[in-house]
């Protein structure tokens, strides 16, 4: 099967990432069009992604998966991707993860994050994460991060019924991919430092990557 339109959505989830949304949504490749996802913002980030010409959903319910969900939801494109507005990954990779999908070598396709420099990517964030990655092994998906950009059909994603709407929800998406016995490609990305401004939700404290923890915990139960 191969993409029937040259124009692929790209749903952004947003949480108070005004300050990084100028530079994320200029950069993105020609015919890829953003939805973001209001996760309920204070810092005017609705404002800011409507007066660049985005797509703008709000979403009540907060949590990832919520805004996530919501935005792929809203997508009218038959492939989709989804990319954190944070500034930490360069919009340019987005082709690069749509290609295997859009000629049928993949059903998904996700980033590996490759940190720029220390410090990118903290210590207990990526100790989390290899662990995560190791049990997905196990259950035969060749992945190495549980990362949060990706590339799917819309319908394909939607019918694998995902229903975690907190951080538990890109591994309930891979453990899911992996028991329908979905071929899943992963493409390394220079991970970089988040914009100047804005605060990971996860990794940016030992809180976030325990609340994260917690939720994928619910998943592997």
């Amino acid at each position: 099967m191969t993409q029937t339109t040259g124009a692929v959505d790209v749903v952004l989830p947003c949480l108070n990432e005004a300050a990084a949304l100028p530079a994320v949504l200029q950069q993105l490749p020609p015919g890829y069009h953003a939805i973001v996802v209001d996760n309920g913002s204070t810092d005017g980030t609705a404002a800011v992604a409507a007066g660049l010409g985005a797509t703008v959903v709000h979403e009540a319910s907060r949590g990832y998966g919520a805004a996530v969900h919501t935005g792929i939801e809203h997508a009218t494109t038959e492939i989709v991707c989804v990319l954190d507005a944070d500034g930490s990954m360069a919009p340019a990779l987005l082709p690069a993860l749509v290609a295997p999908v859009a000629t049928g070598r993949a059903r998904l396709c996700v980033g590996r994050r490759i940190p720029v420099s220390r410090g990118v990517w903290p210590w207990h964030a990526r100790a989390g994460n290899a662990v995560l990655a190791w049990l997905l092994r196990r259950r035969g998906l060749a992945v190495r991060d549980i990362g949060p950009i990706r590339a799917f059909r819309r319908d394909d994603l939607l019918a694998l019924g995902i229903t975690d709407r907190g951080f538990g929800y890109p591994l309930e998406l891979l453990i899911r991919a992996a028991d329908a016995g979905w071929e899943v490609s992963e493409v390394d990305f220079d991970y970089l430092p988040r914009a100047a401004g804005t605060r990971s939700k996860v990794s940016g404290s030992v809180l976030g990557t325990l609340r994260a923890a917690r939720d994928m915990a619910g998943v592997l139960r």
